[in-house]
């Protein structure tokens, strides 16, 4: 509740005083004059008599009430439209073997199957897809809202379902195919690797200009530490064992595709430092929302103003009748 005047409400201790006032008034008021009152002050007191306060009560009230009633008491009732212009992403997961490393806990696979679901979450009106690539690429999920279908394919994707090799050029391509016809005014591609393109039969530079002609953006993710780290691997002859493998990722390469399309490159070395770049990313590539606010005003001055005429009314036919005061 609001008021559209309510400048009026200055006059409530004005009412409030000449309530007062005229309390005051009537007790000083003698109503007949006789030589002795002894007799009458012994007189039993009537119910009308102990009431005999009730018409200043009415009229006070009912001016108190006229009052609130000039001052337009209204409420307000508000429509609110959003408008979300959303963001096209297609995020591209490296799962080649060398995914495995142990740099990251508990490895760099889980580590960012791990961080590009709590991104996933954070995301409200984009449209998402997933390609997933080693040797080859494919997509894992096209461009969806259905956040849950998505995290689902997500928690799908193994390391060695696809014939190992890193084919970034490839991966570029299957994602550039899924944003090129979209109506999306903010097309983005989220790369993430270890590695470096060995496979497949497009450049990834070649990729990256189809991209930038397309009007996609690419951010392009290194994943690991320097110099060396650990790898779990199966021998022939003793099994399973740990082994230090170089970490080789090409930045130069996954630089210029990220310069080439608008985009920027990242390095991660550590899972914090992973989920700090998609969050930065994800400021990058907001979704713009629009509202508007439509405002209705529902007048409710004729609550206060009708009580207060029958609070008048009443006021009159009991000062009229068994409250009235001779002379």
């Amino acid at each position: 509740m609001e008021f559209a005047q309510p400048g009026w409400l200055l006059l409530l201790p004005a009412v409030l005083l000449f309530g007062l006032f005229d309390w005051w008034r009537n007790r000083r008021r003698v109503g007949l004059r006789y030589p002795s009152v002894a007799a009458a002050r012994l007189a039993p007191k009537s119910v009308w008599t102990r009431l005999r306060w009730l018409p200043t009560f009415l009229r006070v009230t009912a001016l108190a009430l006229g009052v609130i009633a000039l001052a337009r008491p209204q409420k307000r009732n508000e429509l609110r439209q959003r408008y979300a212009e959303g963001v096209d992403i297609m995020m591209v997961l490296d799962t080649s073997t060398s995914m495995r490393a142990q740099d990251f806990k508990p490895n760099r696979f889980e580590a960012a199957r791990e961080v590009g679901s709590d991104f996933i979450k954070g995301r409200t009106s984009d449209r998402i897809g997933l390609v997933v690539f080693a040797a080859k690429a494919f997509t894992q999920s096209p461009l969806t809202l259905d956040y849950d279908f998505l995290q689902t394919m997500l928690s799908e994707v193994e390391v060695g379902a696809i014939e190992d090799g890193t084919a970034i050029g490839t991966a570029l391509t299957v994602s550039v195919n899924r944003l090129k016809e979209t109506e999306a005014k903010s097309k983005v591609v989220i790369l993430l690797t270890d590695g470096q393109n060995n496979r497949g039969e497009i450049d990834p530079v070649t990729a990256a200009e189809v991209a930038k002609a397309m009007g996609i953006r690419v951010y392009a993710i290194g994943l690991g530490t320097y110099g060396e780290a650990p790898v779990m691997i199966d021998h022939p002859l003793v099994g399973r064992q740990q082994r230090m493998m170089p970490v080789e990722i090409d930045e130069d390469m996954l630089r210029s595709v990220a310069s080439e399309t608008g985009g920027r490159y990242y390095r991660a070395t550590d899972k914090q430092a992973l989920r700090r770049i998609y969050d930065e990313i994800g400021q990058l590539e907001k979704t713009k929302i629009e509202e508007q606010v439509y405002t209705d005003y529902d007048e409710k001055y004729a609550v206060f103003l009708f009580p207060a005429f029958l609070l008048i009314l009443l006021e009159v036919l009991l000062a009229s009748t068994r409250l009235k005061r001779i002379p």
